[in-house]
């Protein structure tokens, strides 16, 4: 008997046990795909794990249906990786997988009904709707459930079928369809017999009458004089100006022979630029610095201030790895950035440069890794968001993480719920390969890390070509609001700063963490503030569609006329989103060009790119955007940038809402004067004296570091102790409440370490499910794996429970 284990795209924290027979024994290898079937009537892609013949014990191994692959698909070191991310971050190994592969790789099966052949039925027994799906199988010869569904404009269509079934009219046949198909271009070209000269003049007898097809086929060879290279049909029908009719009717006459070729999605077609990179002497300092730290250290991080040039260095660290033949990964935070980097990689590297990131549609994301799992010319390079971490490469040489403090590198939803900075380092440690992290304000677990001597550290303290770092102007709205000076809400300071960059042609960038127009309505008579129906959360409302949005859950309601619980008009809005200060600013600078970034503008695929190019190519005066812009953009004409309330990031309840806030406001005034003249930023808070924003004034990281430092040692927080978060839900809240303490009391009394909880959070109810969080905090003396077995065992005792076994626990290893 022969045996092999499969990883199925389930959240499933275990393998499965298939059999084959001893030809595909011998076939099969580690990380190919193969279709097998799993409950009644499935079937899903698995991946091949192992290959053994140790029979299961508990179940009857099913036989497999296909193999996918002739050759694996995944690396070894690949599935290493994700048994360590599964097992680090205690989540199933089946999440792993299905976050890790492209969906355009993971096949689902679609049910097909087909009809039985040799079955007579008589009309009569069949009931209307009966009648209707029998009749549609006449026609075509097998239905998907859904076109059954919008056949009979009904929701629930699976009584009617299981009838049909029982009566022996139709069968369900599971198929699997492979999703990916390679892009294939059009192409024409003109037929054999008009290639002569007496072709040509017989070819005009011919259309002499058809002037449309005429004018084709001179554009024809219009272009095939000019370019010596195949011609598509969409060029041929930009250039003649005809519609496609008229081609296909050349081709119907025999005039034209269509043919396909095959294209890859991403291509670069632009000039690769000769230039050699220069450094300044400060860099080439960091360079060898970085060089030099690599010969003992896997992990070296690059702190340079804002604008200091770092790309550049890691430019000339591509080069020196990509000379040995290896591959790099360079991961960024944010997709906004991809887009502004993979311009400026190219102009080096050319063609060499793939990318890989969640707004690429499913048959792009295969092109790319196929080219990385083959070691492609065109996958030298990888840039992408935290998911390009999974691609499979077969010999890293070098990760880059830019802006490593990002909180976006770390995935909250769905599983795995991994930090891809951390899983960077393990994966690198993998392929013995380098990692160097770059930011200007590092977070403080990797600072505290260079400090331990763990990781090496270069320092960049001077911007490219010396320019001065920017002048920060605190504004105190406290004391704006008390002598009137205030217009909507911008300051008579930031009005004249305003002023003065535009008469200057300069552009400005105005910061607001919140999108929307502002997050609360409230009615002055009785109080009342519109909530969510399914979570705890006030709806902001949004002006520009005229309605109330929740961002938790997306559930929306046309604005209120009037108050829905005393039917009073008087509603007034509290606090202010981007929306509102780009309305303000059109009343404030009427000449201005203003745009806005934020979650909302950026929903496409080039969401991003046109707001970016528009504001390189200065069509933007004013951009107004949420904490996408504080994310390592590169602009060179910002002489201003304003920060329009420093506080609600301060304030936020959570242990790093100081480090967070001097990294994020440390990050926006960043943007300003990255060109010869030094720029000014202007924060308007109502607390000018807070330790965090004098620090930022002053662009003292180190300061900043020591305090935190200090008081996470207290608190017993990271650096100094790991922490897991539990989060339990449920739709009923005294069920809830009993479970969460049941599991806090199991776990305070078998772990010797804090617990703290159960504790309701700031938003207790999401999608009309109650919440619970539960924190342990892991001592750094203590062996982590153990812990987390302890944890996982309890969590197993949990579930089994009966009465909790409906409560969802979510299990968020370093949340932070």
């Amino acid at each position: 008997m022969h045996f092999i284990e499969v990883i199925l795209p389930l959240s499933l924290a275990k393998t499965f046990t298939y059999r084959v027979s001893e030809a595909e024994f011998h076939f099969i290898k580690k990380g190919m795909r193969v279709a097998v079937p799993f409950g009644k009537s499935k079937i899903y892609t698995g991946l091949v794990l192992d290959v053994h013949e140790n029979a299961p014990t508990l179940y009857e191994a099913k036989e497999i249906h296909q193999i996918l692959d002739e050759k694996p698909i995944a690396t070894e070191i690949q599935i290493k990786h994700w048994l360590w991310v599964a097992n680090y971050y205690m989540c199933g190994i089946g999440d792993v997988y299905r976050g890790a592969f492209p969906s355009g790789l993971l096949l689902e099966s679609e049910t097909i009904i087909s009809h039985k052949p040799d079955v007579v039925v008589n009309d009569s027994e069949l009931s209307d709707d009966e009648f209707l799906i029998y009749e549609a199988l006449h026609h075509q010869s097998s239905l998907k459930v859904q076109e059954i569904t919008s056949i009979l404009n009904k929701k629930n269509i699976l009584p009617i079928l299981q009838k049909l079934i029982a009566k022996d009219v139709i069968f369900l046949d599971e198929e699997i369809k492979e999703t990916y198909k390679p892009k294939l271009v059009r192409y024409v070209k003109l037929h054999s017999k008009y290639e002569s000269d007496n072709g040509l003049e017989e070819l005009m007898t011919v259309l002499k009458n058809a002037n449309k097809q005429k004018e084709i086929v001179l554009a024809y060879f219009q272009i095939s004089a000019s370019e010596k290279k195949p011609i598509t049909v969409k060029k041929l029908i930009e250039v003649s100006n005809a519609g496609s009719t008229a081609v296909k009717s050349l081709v119907e006459k025999e005039i034209f022979e269509e043919y396909y070729l095959q294209h890859d999605r991403v291509v670069f077609n632009g000039e690769v630029s000769k230039k050699e990179l220069q450094l300044s002497e400060a860099q080439e300092n960091a360079f060898s610095g970085i060089k030099n730290s690599f010969l003992t250290k896997e992990v070296c991080l690059l702190h340079g201030v804002t604008s200091s040039g770092k790309t550049e260095i890691y430019i000339k660290l591509i080069e020196e790895h990509l000379e040995t033949g290896k591959q790099v990964l360079y991961l960024l935070p944010e997709i906004a950035l991809t887009t502004q980097l993979v311009s400026r990689l190219r102009l080096h590297f050319g063609d060499k440069v793939a990318v890989f990131h969640s707004k690429y549609s499913n048959n792009e994301r295969v092109e790319v890794w196929k080219q990385t799992l083959e070691n492609s010319p065109k996958a030298q390079i990888v840039i992408g968001a935290r998911s390009a971490l999974f691609l499979p490469f077969n010999d890293l040489g070098l990760l880059i993480v830019d802006e490593e403090h990002e909180q976006t590198f770390k995935q909250t939803d769905p599983a795995p719920r991994y930090h891809a900075r951390d899983a960077a380092i393990v994966l690198a440690n993998f392929h013995k390969a380098k990692v160097l992290l770059g930011s200007a304000t590092p977070s403080i677990e990797t600072y505290f890390n260079t400090q331990n001597d763990k990781y090496g550290l270069v320092t960049l303290s001077e911007r490219y070509k010396n320019v001065r770092l920017p002048e920060v102007l605190l504004v105190d709205l406290k004391d704006k609001h008390f002598r009137k000076k205030m217009t909507g809400h911008f300051s008579d300071l930031l009005i004249e700063e305003i002023a003065e960059s535009m008469s200057l042609g300069e552009q400005v960038i105005l910061f607001q963490n919140r999108r929307g127009y502002s997050p609360i309505i409230e009615c002055l008579t009785c109080g009342h503030v519109p909530h969510c129906q399914q979570c705890d959360v006030s709806l902001t409302y949004h002006k520009h569609k005229n309605q109330l949005r929740c961002h938790y859950c997306g559930y929306s309601i046309a604005k209120p006329t009037n108050c829905h619980s005393c039917s009073s008009i008087d509603l007034t809005t509290k606090g202010f989103g981007t929306e509102q200060i780009e309305q303000e600013l059109s009343s404030l600078f009427p000449k201005a060009k203003t745009a806005r970034m934020d979650q909302d503008t950026t929903r496409g695929k080039f969401g991003f790119e046109k707001i970016i190019d528009a504001f390189k190519n200065r069509e933007i005066d004013i951009l107004v955007g949420t904490q996408m812009l504080a994310k390592g953009l590169d602009f060179d004409n910002v002489g201003l940038v304003g920060i329009m309330n420093a506080d609600n990031m301060l304030h936020h309840p959570d242990f790093r809402a100081f480090e967070r806030s001097f990294q994020m406001m440390t990050q926006v005034a960043g943007r300003a004067g990255r060109s010869e003249k030094q720029g000014k930023v202007v924060i308007q808070t109502y607390n000018p004296n807070h330790n965090t924003i004098q620090q930022v004034t002053n662009h003292n990281y180190i300061g900043m570091y020591k305090e935190q430092l200090y008081d996470r040692q207290i608190y017993r927080y990271p650096p100094y102790f790991r922490i897991i978060k539990l989060t339990l839900k449920h739709k009923d809240f005294d069920k809830l409440k009993e479970g969460a303490m049941w599991l806090y009391q199991v776990l305070s009394q078998n772990l010797g370490m804090p617990v703290l909880g159960p504790e309701e959070p700031a938003i207790s109810r999401i999608r009309n499910e109650y919440i619970r969080t539960i924190l342990i905090k892991i001592p750094h003396n203590l062996h982590l794996g153990n812990t987390k077995k302890t944890i996982q065992k309890m969590l197993n005792s949990f579930e089994a429970v009966a009465q909790y076994r409906a409560i969802k626990v979510v299990i968020n290893v370093d949340f932070y």
